[in-house]
């Protein structure tokens, strides 16, 4: 159901991301756009007006002075000529004499008025004055009107042209640039809800696979090519379940082996004790066989036990190592010594090499059943007259034992189980020699516990080596 919950709510999250995708990278642009381009049109139209207006004006200053018109403001000519610039630009035209004297006023507001201003002031003295009053919506001008010959300013022309018809045309602008934008959106969401759903059907049917293989009637492997992304997701979950199923039959397989290694020596016990019950008179040299039969069944029931709970406490219990500085080569000596006896037995040949003194810092009663295991295995599985060579080695940040022998070796497809609790390449074999299966387990894990790693490597009838290696400094 954690799952389920996840991949539905990816799909939300995919689906929003897609809509604030489409609407990010379509209709912000197009904002952007708009305004950029209402902004463009507006200061491109208000410099033409600007440079036409400036221009009939100067047309109209030289005429002013050519005629006199400030003298005479009668002339019918330069009259006709104010009243259509006016109507054409919807604006007010004020011919100003060098007194700062409004001679003509096309409103027939302010004529015969005294006006003082800055842009007047400013023509006065020689200036061309272009001003745009973007918060009141005009445009207003100021040109020096000059005598023919001498070039004296005897007056200005000032004119104030409203910006309205831009303003409206810009007003359409934006009125057509929000249909488009609002049309864009509508198109963006409907496109971003279509795509989401098509996006996320593999995804829906990802996440029926998943409840249909946890009910247990589904496919054993997820596979939903449609886009990389669910191949790849389909990929991992395979790799995950496969492996929640290798776990899964190595627990069974653990459980049953265990329950049949507990339960063979209990099976042998009761048969020997049932013998003895069902016979009357028992010879004492058998009473004293079957009991001795009785005692190793009960040793080997123990061995079983106690390797069980050391394992167990090595699961639970990473930090449980009694670490101190050791000489390895003195442990390896011992180690051996203590074997030989058993090697003897099987007329195995036991050697120790040492290439340098080794000093460590080891927990030295697991490393020494780690050691111990192996070299023991060398013996037990090996033929007669066979040897087992010890060799150790060290460099600046580890140490190296490799445990070899020329025993009967293991087959290639058994090599990557070899580790695993109760597992025996050959059972009957196996029972003949003894053990519990627990010894590799026990090595590899006392072997981790010490932050190291161990490798086997083995030929079939020719013989195995096991290559440790730990670090000389214990990494807590």
């Amino acid at each position: 159901m954690k799952t389920k919950k996840k991949v539905l709510d990816y799909i939300k999250s995919l689906k929003f991301r897609l809509l604030l995708v489409l609407l990010l990278f379509g209709l912000a642009p197009m904002l952007v756009m708009q305004f950029f381009l209402v902004r463009g049109y507006e200061k491109r139209a208000i410099d033409v007006r600007m440079v036409d207006i400036l221009s009939q004006s100067k047309i109209l200053a030289d005429q002013i002075a050519a005629y006199g018109y400030l003298e005479d403001n009668t002339n019918e000519v330069i009259n006709k000529q104010f009243e259509q610039l006016s109507n054409i630009y919807d604006g007010r035209i004020l011919v100003i004499d060098q007194t700062f004297r409004i001679c003509k006023d096309t409103y027939d507001i302010d004529s015969n008025k005294i006006i003082i201003s800055e842009e007047v002031s400013e023509c006065i003295q020689g200036q061309d004055v272009s001003k745009y009053d973007e918060v009141n919506g005009f445009i207003e001008i100021a040109v020096p009107v000059r005598q023919v010959m001498s070039e004296e300013i005897i007056g200005v022309i000032l004119v104030s042209i409203s910006t309205d018809i831009t303003q409206t045309h810009i007003a359409y602008l934006l009125q057509i640039g929000l249909v488009v934008s609002l049309s864009v959106g509508l198109i963006c969401i409907v496109l971003a809800v279509f795509l989401s759903s098509h996006l996320a059907r593999p995804f829906i049917r990802l996440s029926k696979s998943i409840d249909e293989i946890q009910a247990g009637y589904g496919e054993d492997e997820l596979m939903i090519h449609s886009y990389s992304e669910t191949e790849l997701i389909c990929e991992r979950t395979n790799e995950l379940l496969n492996r929640m199923k290798v776990l899964d039959d190595s627990r069974q397989e653990f459980v049953s082996n265990v329950s049949h290694e507990l339960k063979t020596p209990l099976t042998s016990m009761k048969v020997l004790a049932d013998s003895l019950n069902g016979q009357e008179n028992v010879p004492l040299e058998l009473y004293k066989e079957f009991m001795q039969d009785i005692t190793t069944e009960i040793d080997r029931e123990n061995k079983i036990i106690t390797d069980l709970l050391s394992l167990v406490k090595m699961d639970k219990s990473v930090d449980g190592l009694n670490v101190s500085s050791l000489n390895v080569n003195d442990l390896l000596e011992l180690i051996l010594k203590r074997l030989r006896p058993i090697a003897r037995k099987q007329h195995v040949e036991l050697v120790l090499e040492s290439f340098r003194p080794v000093t460590a810092e080891v927990d030295e009663v697991k490393l020494t059943l780690a050691i111990s295991n192996l070299v023991e295995n060398g013996i037990k599985y090996n033929s007669e007259n066979g040897w087992v060579h010890v060799s150790l080695n060290a460099d600046h940040q580890f140490f190296y034992i490799k445990v070899e022998d020329n025993g009967i070796g293991i087959p290639e497809e058994c090599l990557d189980r070899i580790f695993e609790r109760f597992y025996r390449v050959d059972k009957s074999h196996s029972k003949e020699i003894g053990g519990t299966g627990l010894g590799l387990a026990l090595t590899r894990s006392i072997v981790l516990m010490h932050r190291g790693a161990i490798k086997a490597f083995s030929t079939e009838g020719e013989g195995t080596i096991f290559n440790v290696r730990i670090p000389l400094n214990y990494i807590a």
